[in-house]
């Protein structure tokens, strides 16, 4: 590290206050130091000294006393007026102590006797670097006063509440420092929060206050980020704290950080929820009367179609066995055709509102609906149920009907050539797992703006209060899991999934 170079090495520029070219002279010939001989100018009274200082900058100004057209104190204020830290050295006869020690109180910064004046230099090198250090600790203050003007600017303007917040290690909470925002954002002023955290506290509800304290104190024992966000007393404001933690070595813990007003955020939120809210229940309820107008048309197929299919089929076979021999084929005919009239009726019944689902339950109806699928489709469908599942109606509904549509998306996308459907009980859950050896599905797929049929699906989970996953299958082909609680409006419970069989079934 290079050392700075001294004064000594560089010549000094002298002002001297004095009416006698003697007497700078014999300062001249006086000066003794190693270095550089100074270079004195000389300046008499008020208006020549204010017209040397606009001229150049001086190292220091020396005063002849009584030989210098103006009082020391005057030269002072000159020099004050300017904004000058150039030290003032008043130079005087020994006949002048009183007076040079008036000069002293008035504030000049040292006395040079002429009969002395081998120690000048020495006091006038002194001076010199004292008025250099008080220039850079003035420059260094307003450079202090800068930032910190703009760092208030910055805070001010900010959308919340800047705050540095301390604990010591006792547990005691102090605000250091609070910005203007607090004004806004709390309706306190930031004087009656800095040194107190009692007005911030009780600013909010007695519940949030609770769970504050404890963010704070997760946070200083872990040294993670401040993250909170509470109510105001008045019950209709959020504020939002988010601080990194700073701790000492005696204990003490500091956050820097920013409040802000998340009341906005929160009422859309609010308003998020209660739209889906009602966009669910929306569903819920066209989904029921989707279901009613179901088994209504059912009831109408196998009622009042069904016995009219069998009328017409006892009458085909009455017609049958008297007409002559060369018009029985034709009414053999009539009679295959409606026995297929009378099982496609059958089958399209059962799949709006499943009587089996009602008479034996929902295993039953998901391997009744599986068989059919395969005869429709030509596609192989096993199903594996547990035994003993029992559901309330609206679940069971729910699940067939996810069932159904999952089957439909694996004949129509899929271009698979086996499915399989597994029911089983779970950690107090019913997991119903559907897969395919198909194409698999990609997740472009699954953001499909018209995929109603997944749409669908998650709908009626989440009615469930169950969770949905779809994705491609490690061995190919896609697979389907939803657990609902097995009995409606409990929470779905999280454990160890049973080891999958589907596998070993392909």
């Amino acid at each position: 590290m290079t050392t700075a170079p001294s004064r000594r090495d560089i010549a000094l520029h002298l002002l001297v206050l004095c009416d006698s070219p003697a007497q700078i002279e014999k300062l001249r010939h006086s000066w003794q130091w190693e270095g550089p001989l100074p270079e004195f100018s000389s300046a008499v009274g008020l208006p020549s000294l204010r017209a040397a200082l606009r001229a150049q900058s001086w190292d220091a100004v020396l005063h002849c006393l009584n030989h210098a057209g103006c009082t020391p104190a005057a030269a002072l204020k000159t020099l004050r007026d300017r904004g000058l830290e150039t030290p003032l050295i008043v130079i005087a006869e020994p006949a002048d102590q009183r007076a040079a020690m008036k000069a002293l109180r008035s504030g000049v910064h040292d006395v040079a006797f002429t009969d002395r004046l081998e120690r000048l230099p020495a006091a006038v090198e002194r001076e010199v670097r004292e008025a250099a250090q008080r220039a850079d600790h003035r420059a260094a203050l307003e450079m202090l006063h800068d930032s910190e003007t703009r760092f208030r600017a910055l805070a001010g303007n900010l959308p919340g509440l800047v705050f540095n917040l301390q604990r010591d290690p006792a547990g005691r909470f102090r605000f250091l420092y609070v910005s203007e925002g607090s004004t806004r954002l709390l309706g306190i002023a930031p004087h009656e929060l800095r040194g107190t955290t009692e007005r911030f506290f009780a600013s909010l509800q007695p519940a949030d206050q609770q769970t504050l304290i404890a963010a704070l104190q997760e946070s200083a024992q872990s040294g993670n980020p401040l993250l909170w966000e509470g109510r105001l007393r008045d019950g209709t404001r959020w504020i939002d704290m988010r601080s990194l933690p700073h701790r000492d070595d005696d204990g003490t813990v500091q956050w820097t950080g920013i409040a802000t007003d998340i009341s906005r955020t929160k009422n859309t939120e609010a308003a998020l929820r209660e739209s889906r809210a009602q966009l669910a229940a929306l569903s819920f309820h066209l989904e029921a009367a989707k279901e009613e107008e179901r088994e209504r048309i059912a009831r109408d197929i196998h009622d009042e179609l069904g016995s009219i299919l069998v009328r017409l089929k006892i009458e085909a076979a009455l017609l049958a066995s008297k007409l002559p021999a060369e018009l029985a084929d034709k009414a053999r005919s009539i009679e295959n055709l409606l026995d297929q009239a009378m099982s496609t009726a059958s089958r399209v019944a059962r799949q709006l509102r499943p009587g089996i689902l009602k008479e034996f339950g929902l295993a039953a109806a998901i391997e009744c609906q599986a068989e059919d699928f395969m005869h429709s489709t030509g596609i192989t469908c096993r199903a594996q149920c547990d035994d003993g599942i029992e559901v309330d109606p609206e679940t069971s509904l729910a699940l067939f009907r996810i069932t159904q549509e999952a089957l439909t998306n694996i004949a129509k996308h899929a271009h698979a050539s086996l499915a399989v459907v597994r029911l089983k009980r779970e950690n107090g859950n019913i997991v119903l797992e559907i897969r395919d050896n198909g194409r698999g599905i990609a997740e472009c797929d699954l953001d499909k703006p018209k995929s109603f049929g997944l749409r669908g699906i998650r709908e009626r989970v989440q009615s469930l209060d169950g969770s949905f996953h779809i994705a491609s299958a490690e061995q190919g082909g896609t697979l389907l899991i939803l657990k609902v609680p097995e009995r409606h409006g409990d929470v779905v419970t999280a454990g160890e999934s049973e080891p999958v069989i589907q596998p070993d079934l392909f």
